[in-house]
């Protein structure tokens, strides 16, 4: 075990320099945010799609198109609107009279990172057509299906405030976002810097393309051979288990949690907090996790899979405050 953890160590110092200059260049633009950057690049290392949400004017789209303009990969964007069709996302087949055969016509869905802008105002068959492209890695055009080339990612972005002309993510769709990231408002001094560098009609903000698809593929590989203890998993499946059954595993305020709690996280949330927490401590240059990371990268990966109680709304308490009493009282390893 000792030599396997030395070997990965060495590994881990190889390949974590290279993806942080991809954090390096996306940060050339995107001022402050280091949360959601962090947020997006550990979604390239585990394969998991990411939600991004925020009010208008928080740099999600940029955050996202300089991420793809920093590695050598193929990037899409679909910018949902209310009379989008499916066709219009995975692509449809096209009749040639000429010959009198249909031909497919490959849609945006098809690139290695795809920008999902807005997901929330696109009707429901859209966003089923897109969530079950996440989950299968694959798209049926007519007849044929094809597979979904690696590396693939879904970055999705919504604004929480806006509900004219919006269809929501029901909960069991969100919950096939690997990590939900909540985007707030930069600080005073983050706000005198990007007027700084942003204010004129055109900056000059160049970015270079410091990764390729192989490197990021080899980086996963990494990542997933990150050694996570038997403690530190046993802790994992807590967490999980206390988002349903709080009386039962937190001491103290499991009473009160648990007529806050509607439902609890699905079990792909202990996968989650598994493969997150790795890449956490990949970019921390470590080749183990610790209970740390998992309270890291927790919120992320369970807000969106914690529904409060009816009760808990009429006491104005969400998920996150829920989630905050759990990693406060469990106890840690």
């Amino acid at each position: 075990m000792e030599a396997s953890t030395d070997r990965v160590a060495e590994e881990v110092e190889r390949y974590a320099p290279v993806v942080g200059a991809v954090i390096e260049q996306v940060q050339r633009v995107v001022v402050g945010q280091e949360h959601m950057v962090r947020g997006l690049v550990m979604g390239l290392l585990t394969g998991g799609h990411v939600l991004l949400e925020g009010v208008p004017g928080l740099a999600k789209t940029l955050a996202v198109s300089s991420l793809a303009k920093s590695l050598h990969v193929s990037f899409s964007r679909i910018q949902f609107t209310p009379d989008l069709l499916p066709a219009d996302l995975i692509g449809t087949l096209i009749f040639s009279p000429k010959d009198g055969t249909f031909s497919p016509r490959k849609g945006p869905i098809f690139a290695n990172i795809v920008l999902a802008d807005e997901i929330n105002r696109a009707p429901a068959k859209v966003q089923s057509a897109l969530l079950e492209a996440m989950q299968e890695r694959h798209v049926t055009i007519g007849d044929t299906t094809y597979e979904l080339e690696e590396p693939f990612l879904v970055l999705a972005t919504q604004n929480p405030i806006e509900q004219e002309g919006t269809y929501p993510l029901p909960e069991a769709q969100v919950d096939r976002f690997m990590v939900k990231i909540r985007v707030g408002y930069p600080s005073r001094e983050n706000e005198r810097l990007i007027l700084d560098r942003m204010g004129t009609s055109d900056p000059d903000l160049v970015i270079d393309a410091v990764l390729s698809g192989e490197e990021l593929l080899a980086a996963r590989r990494v990542v997933d051979q990150i050694y996570v203890g038997d403690a530190v998993r046993d802790y994992i499946v807590d967490l999980v288990q206390a988002t349903r059954t709080p009386e039962a595993c937190v001491p103290g305020v499991g009473a009160e949690l648990s007529g806050l709690i509607e439902y609890g996280a699905s079990p792909r949330a202990c996968l989650g907090l598994l493969l997150v927490s790795r890449a956490w401590a990949f970019l921390e240059g470590r080749a183990y996790v610790t209970p740390g990371d998992i309270k890291a990268v927790g919120m992320d990966v369970l807000r969106h899979r914690v529904l409060p109680s009816y009760e808990a709304q009429a006491e104005d308490v969400d998920a996150e405050q829920i989630l905050g009493m759990i990693f406060d009282h469990l106890p840690v390893p």
